[in-house]
């Protein structure tokens, strides 16, 4: 069975996809849930309008990324840690603690989309990206600092 592939289906194809399929899987799996159409003349036509309004929204999620992407480099992060002798910090700073240093500057990131290789140990600045998009990265400078 030839289907249309409305949305992106994952080890399947992209939006605007013509792919064959087993019929079941067209027909009680796919149809179904709105994530394909069956492949006739008339929808073959009507493919081009379904890619333009992908392409359409996908520059509009690029955008909004690249303006939340430019937020994020604005802002400089402080962590204040406890430390002991010879500046060694009791504990690490993580992704979890400066997702919630971002809340407090009012940008609510989630914890995954922070790409810390490894938690900070040690006072001094650092880049940090965030992933906001796909291929949009921000890099966040944090101060990690004792605290007073």
């Amino acid at each position: 069975m030839k289907v249309i592939l409305k949305q992106d289906v994952a080890d399947l194809g992209k939006a605007g996809q013509t792919i064959e399929v087993k019929g079941g899987y067209g027909r009680n799996f796919l149809i179904p849930r709105n994530l394909a159409i069956p492949a006739t003349k008339a929808n073959l036509r009507a493919i081009g309008e379904i890619e333009k309004q992908n392409q359409i929204r996908e520059r509009k999620k690029k955008r909004e990324a690249e303006q939340i992407k430019d937020k994020l480099e604005k802002l400089s992060l402080t962590v204040e840690v406890l430390v002991g002798e010879e500046d060694k910090i009791f504990g690490s700073v993580t992704a979890q603690n400066i997702a919630e240093q971002l809340a407090a500057s009012g940008m609510v990131i989630d914890k995954r989309n922070i790409m810390l290789d490894d938690p900070i140990k040690s006072l001094g600045v650092y880049t940090v990206p965030i992933k906001v998009e796909k291929d949009v990265i921000a890099n966040v400078k944090t101060w990690v600092i004792r605290k007073a």
